[in-house]
């Protein structure tokens, strides 16, 4: 039975209802993926190595931890808990790619700094801001699947990921110290 026009959803609502049906996994994804691939960033520029090691630490990291991210989201999804069956393996397959997108997409943004002709001393200084900036848009964006403030869900992304950040610049800082290298002279 056919509704009529006036009741198919328009191109802009279906775009709309799949991004609501797949947000938690794109703003899963997202943290991560900007939290993970900074603090390689910070941890590595803690240590004091080169860009060139930002850049392939990054990189690895990126691939293999949104592939991990979007498997385990897969998995998670196929299997059977109290609350529902298990999902079909085309949905959940969906959700996957959805925590896939949502961790490369956003993931990259920290490296962006390492790709594009910037002075080496201001990589790290461009990195963080981009990534501090990503971070408080993606967690505003948690506002639009939840009763939060948008300012609040984007201070709370922001403060979790500044601080894995400094744990992990402090950990390759600790590291350069400890094994004879910069450490936390450099910047």
């Amino acid at each position: 039975m056919d509704d009529g026009p006036q009741n198919r959803p328009t191109d802009t609502q279906a775009v709309g209802g799949l991004i609501r049906k797949y947000l938690s996994d794109l703003i899963y994804g997202a943290n991560d993926g900007l939290i993970t691939t900074f603090a390689i960033v910070a941890g590595v520029t803690g240590a004091a190595l080169s860009s060139t090691v930002v850049l392939i630490l990054g990189f690895a990291s990126l691939l293999a931890d949104g592939f991990s991210m979007a498997t385990s989201d897969y998995l998670a999804e196929r299997t059977p808990n109290t609350r529902n069956a298990t999902t079909e393996k085309g949905e959940a397959a969906r959700h996957g790619l959805a925590t896939f997108v949502g961790f490369i997409v956003p993931g990259i943004v920290p490296l962006l700094a390492y790709l594009l002709p910037i002075a080496p001393e201001a990589q790290f200084p461009v990195a963080a801001v981009l990534t501090l900036v990503t971070l408080f848009v993606v967690g505003a964006g948690r506002a639009a699947a939840s009763s939060l403030k948008w300012w609040v869900a984007g201070f709370e992304m922001l403060l979790v990921g500044a601080l894995a950040a400094a744990v992990a610049y402090g950990v390759g800082a600790l590291g350069a110290v400890l094994t004879g290298g910069e450490g936390l002279t450099a910047v």
